[in-house]
């Protein structure tokens, strides 16, 4: 009697793992958008955050922050942990690290604006690199 072998052939397996390794690719593409999606969105939050507490430094100090002190004055060493429009560090600075910007005034007859540059850290872009804008968000 003879037995009989059942194996892939190196062309079978190779086949395999070309296959494979598009799909792993296609994957890791859409993946990675997914998360620059989500740093975009958690940058809309954040600045959410930010305005609120402008809003209330408005109201306590009756004037935006100077643009020489800008966001910092909501933070440590100005502000102090028990006032109402104190932020944390980490709160002050976008999913990339990277502090959020304020300008005073803000375009289009805005008091302010408060924006991340995205991924990239440059004004402009398009994709996570694109800015994200408390004017767009309709909260100035």
């Amino acid at each position: 009697m003879r037995s009989v072998r059942h194996a892939f052939t190196l062309v079978e397996t190779l086949a395999v793992l070309v296959i494979l390794g598009l799909l792993a690719s296609v994957l890791l593409v859409n993946f990675s958008g997914s998360v620059g999606r989500g740093k975009q969105e958690l940058a809309k939050t954040g600045i959410g955050i930010v305005i609120q507490k402008l809003e209330v430094y408005r109201i306590e100090r009756g004037d935006w922050p100077p643009n020489d002190l800008g966001l910092l004055a909501l933070g440590e060493g100005h502000a102090k942990p028990t006032d109402p429009y104190f932020l944390n560090h980490d709160q002050l600075l976008d999913p990339w690290k990277r502090p959020y910007v304020f300008l005073a005034p803000g375009p289009e007859g805005h008091p302010y604006e408060v924006l991340s540059y995205g991924s990239d850290g440059q004004p402009g872009g398009d994709g996570e690199g694109k800015d994200v804008s408390s004017v767009n968000l309709g909260g100035t």
